[in-house]
């Protein structure tokens, strides 16, 4: 199939800069850039952007999937139905399913199930312990032969430091990239929020952003010990910035993420106890928002992602303290994304280098580019089309959005996958 996609404004998160012209694909690759008024073959199917903006397909690190266990809360099917609407081409799977992704054999199981159902690419993470519960590691090797893309206990932190020396020590032996959840653990044991006079107010449990720059002082401790990759999932305190940039200096292989939510909202939103802005970690004070968002623009924080986690009705209709943490955020995740870019705390190019580019390169994935030869998965969108959210018309089966009944902007108009449109939006 040979496809030309004309008059669009092209975001290259790698050069950093928007250019218009025409894509040419072919294979399922990008085959050529070239300028809007070059001649096109009488044959070609052409597709006219108008102007629009086209972007590499977001690369979303650290979806959550229901499969296996939980299949009422999200399957392969609806979660890629999600991730098409919303412009997300490739989805990197958590292993915090019922049971945990912990063997070659279960790794099997979903990347099968994701290839029949899903019509983005999905890319499966694996536990890094038994389980998941910190104590035996997991066969790191047999599973990176069965297609593990890096080695999680998502929210679950390793409290036996001794155990994740070990980890750490064997996946450096073997290439493999290990994500943690930078918390104390029995610090932000039980928390609701983010300590201060709004949790006192509110008479909810809190904790300290302390507790996530202790996480992530020990982690850093241990890839120094160690000389292991790491990437730390969700940065969102101030506190823990400054120990981030230092390790950067010393030149540990450490990058770091934070989730859509942390960056556009904030503490205040819990308000009257509204269950679907209860995530982990809590959300945060406006200070450490707007230095987490700076550090994105920066580059200090490496990756943005929607950090999605569905959670059911019944989960989620509970007093907030036993409420069920997580939001969904495939389809929500570039509206809310392109907030940062109408608050002017950030160009496009930028955005995209932090929601695709840089999670794809550190994974060593193909996509995230928009250059020749580079996958032909493609979101095409409006950055200034309005809309209010409304979560009923969400394609995940869970609808746990904090966004809901919010005025937002940004549509996606089209979605490519290796050159093929799997959503065309209205």
């Amino acid at each position: 199939m040979t496809l030309y996609l004309i008059n669009a404004k092209l975001i290259d998160p790698e050069a950093g800069d928007i250019i218009t012209g025409t894509v040419h694909i072919a294979d399922g690759k990008i085959a050529q850039i070239s300028a809007t008024d070059a001649p096109l073959p009488e044959s070609a199917e052409v597709i006219d952007c108008k102007g629009k903006y086209l972007a590499p397909g977001i690369v979303d690190l650290g979806v959550k999937v229901c499969e296996p266990g939980e299949r009422h809360k999200e399957s392969y099917r609806s979660a890629g139905l999600a991730a098409a609407a919303g412009g997300v081409t490739t989805m990197i799977t958590r292993p915090d399913t019922s049971p945990a992704i912990d063997s070659p054999e279960v790794l099997e199981f979903v990347t099968r199930r994701a290839n029949e159902a899903s019509p983005v690419h999905v890319v499966p993470m694996a536990a890094l312990t038994k389980g998941r519960d910190g104590r035996e590691m997991t066969e790191i090797g047999f599973l990176m032969d069965a297609g593990a893309a890096a080695f999680t206990d998502c929210d679950h932190v390793i409290t036996d430091t001794k155990v994740f020396a070990r980890a750490l020590t064997y996946a450096r032996s073997l290439g493999a990239l290990v994500i943690a959840h930078p918390q104390e653990p029995v610090l932000s044991a039980g928390a609701a929020t983010t300590s201060g006079k709004f949790a006192s107010l509110r008479g909810l449990p809190a904790v300290s952003p302390m507790a996530e720059r202790m996480g992530l002082d020990r982690d850093i401790a241990l890839i120094e010990m160690t000389g292991a990759r790491y990437h730390a999932d969700q940065i969102t305190t101030a506190r823990a910035l400054p120990a981030l940039a230092r390790a950067k200096a010393n030149g540990l292989d450490i990058t770091a993420g934070v989730g859509i939510h942390h960056l556009t909202l904030n503490a205040l939103d819990v308000a009257d106890y509204r269950t679907f802005f209860k995530l982990k970690p809590p959300l945060r004070d406006e200070d450490d928002r707007i230095a987490v968002a700076e550090a994105v623009a920066s580059g200090l924080i490496d990756i943005i992602c929607s950090m999605h986690t569905p959670q059911d009705e019944e989960s989620k209709r509970l007093p907030f303290e036993e409420a069920a943490s997580g939001a969904v955020g495939l389809e929500t995740l570039l509206p809310a994304a392109l907030r940062l870019v109408h608050a002017d705390l950030m160009d496009l190019p930028t955005l995209w280098r932090a929601m695709s580019f840089n999670p794809a390169k550190r994974l060593g994935l193909p996509g995230g580019r928009m250059a020749e030869g580079a996958p032909a998965d493609l979101v095409l969108f409006d950055p200034n089309a309005p809309f209010v959210m409304d979560r009923a018309t969400l394609r995940s089966k869970s609808r746990n959005t904090p966004f809901d009944g919010m005025r937002m902007q940004g549509k996606v108009l089209r979605t490519f996958v290796s050159g093929t449109c799997v959503f065309e939006g209205h």
